[in-house]
This record gives structure tokens, C-alpha cells and sequence, in this order.
């Protein structure tokens, strides 16, 4: 049995992502971070979990967006390419 073909996804476009981190950002760094919106969880999770999500250029924007939570010490603990 074969799989359906799907048409490939580019790389170089743009896209809208959801990333969770464990840790609590400061909506004030959504700039830092491309320009996502940052949600810390409205429930009371230990430790605390920061969903981010928004619309970035390319791959690159989010290797970026991803290599500067890793400089901020956060575990990732998703990342999904939402559809528009």
C-alpha cells in the first residue's frame, strides 16, 4: 500500500507556527522572537508553560526564533507548523 503524494511544502515561504517552551517569557520579548505573540498558560502548570505563535518569513526565521529560546536556556517542548 502506498502513501497518498503530497505536494511539498517550500521552505522559503512563509508560514504560521506554535512553538511551547517550558519557562515563563515576558510578552515584551515578542519582538526578540519575530514578532510571535507570547501566551503564558493561564493554568497554574509546573513549571510554567509559554505557547508562541505567529507568522514568520521563512525556515530561517524560526531556526532563529529557535536558536534564541535555546540561548535563553527554555526547553522546547513543540513546534508546529499550523495551516492557513
Amino acid at each position: 500500500m502506498s502513501l497518498p503524494s503530497r505536494k511539498p511544502i517550500p521552505f522559503d515561504n512563509p508560514a504560521t507556527y506554535q512553538i511551547s517552551v517550558q519557562g515563563w517569557l515576558d510578552a515584551t520579548m515578542s519582538d526578540l522572537l519575530g514578532g510571535m505573540t507570547i501566551s503564558p498558560d493561564t493554568v497554574e502548570a509546573d513549571p510554567p508553560v509559554t505557547t508562541l505563535e505567529g507568522e514568520l518569513r521563512d525556515q530561517a526565521a524560526l531556526a532563529g526564533v529557535l536558536n534564541t529560546l535555546y540561548e535563553l536556556h527554555l526547553t522546547v517542548l513543540s513546534v508546529k507548523r499550523l495551516e492557513i
